[in-house]
């Protein structure tokens, strides 16, 4: 509706998670990079959390177009957790390529066991990707903890991947999940970005929209007001910008004003904040996990290129990764 009025090739602020769109803060690149490298490195078990709307799933995206491009990786990818014991079995066994009706748990049990340590006998890598985390119930984190075990005396050979809101944190500091807790290798954290980084973030979108930023379509001032309502989630700032570029447009006016983003908050009610959606900056321990980060940079260029240009990157990327020989 708008796309031509403002000289747009596409809609900058869609709501679903578009890899092609992804802003790398400091956060999201260590954020990545601990996942692919908890993938890569054999680590076991690796968590990420943030609030709602902080890029989560949109990373996941990210990952999942790096595996997709792995020869040797092999992925469940779950994302409904509220399902039973058997039905999670079920579930990481049939996404896995392998038949899982009509068995039981025992059974859905030795199935995996075996398919996962085939693959490693193999030099393959299996993950288990787990979003919206915060869901899972206590029995279902007591499965993935006894998962972790299948392993060699050199690295684990079921990679999982948690991801969730704060509340995973929660659970994994109880008492009944210590053991659980005490097999992470590798955490990561996203925070709500800052005045600076929802500037960027902006633009950014717009610039691959196919906006000419020498026209300011977003004002400083306009900016400042989305950073203001949103409190730096991304979500938000789509949802604000989106309906702001609708509002201006049906004005005819040739710039978003700030004007329009407050009524837009109004609308959405945005203006009610509530103390749960407040979160203070965390600060991100040094780790191995930056060894990762340079090389992943690379891959927010990669995803825009021809499938036929990826697999450069791919070997870059299989480059930095210590090789193993196969399991015996």
């Amino acid at each position: 509706m708008y796309k031509s009025f403002y000289n747009l090739k596409r809609n900058p602020f869609e709501i679903t998670p578009d890899p092609a769109f992804l802003f790398p803060t400091r956060r999201h690149n260590e954020a990545l990079a601990a996942l692919y490298y908890g993938v890569r490195r054999h680590k076991g078990f690796v968590v990420l959390t943030g609030e709602v709307g902080t890029g989560k799933t949109l990373l996941l995206r990210c990952l999942l177009q790096l595996l997709k491009q792995s020869n040797d990786i092999a992925y469940a990818y779950l994302f409904n957790s509220r399902l039973s014991s058997t039905e999670f079995l079920q579930y990481i066994l049939s996404d896995l390529g392998h038949p899982a009706a009509g068995k039981n748990k025992g059974e859905l049990l030795l199935d995996l066991s075996n398919v996962v340590v085939s693959r490693g006998l193999k030099g393959l890598n299996t993950v288990l990707i787990v979003d919206e985390a915060h869901h899972l119930p206590p029995d279902i984190l007591e499965e993935i903890r006894l998962l972790t075990n299948l392993e060699t005396t050199q690295q684990k050979l079921l990679q999982i991947l948690l991801v969730g809101q704060p509340e995973l944190d929660a659970k994994l500091d109880s008492v009944s999940l210590r053991q659980l807790k005490q097999r992470i290798a590798l955490r990561a954290h996203l925070t709500p970005l800052d005045a600076e980084e929802t500037k960027g973030y902006i633009e950014r979108r717009l610039q691959i929209a196919g906006s000419d930023l020498q026209h300011t379509l977003f004002p400083p001032q306009t900016i400042a007001a989305v950073h203001v309502y949103s409190r730096g989630f991304p979500r938000l700032i789509n949802t604000i910008c989106e309906n702001a570029l609708i509002a201006a447009y049906a004005q005819h006016l040739p710039a978003v004003t700030a004007d329009i983003i407050s009524d837009i908050a109004r609308d959405f009610r945005l203006d009610v904040v509530h103390s749960s959606e407040i979160e203070a900056p965390t600060p991100v321990e040094e780790s191995d996990v930056g060894q990762a980060v340079q090389t992943l940079l690379n891959l927010y260029a990669s995803l825009k290129k021809p499938q036929s240009q990826r697999s450069d990157l791919h070997s870059s990327l299989g480059s930095r990764v210590t090789k193993h020989e196969p399991y015996i």
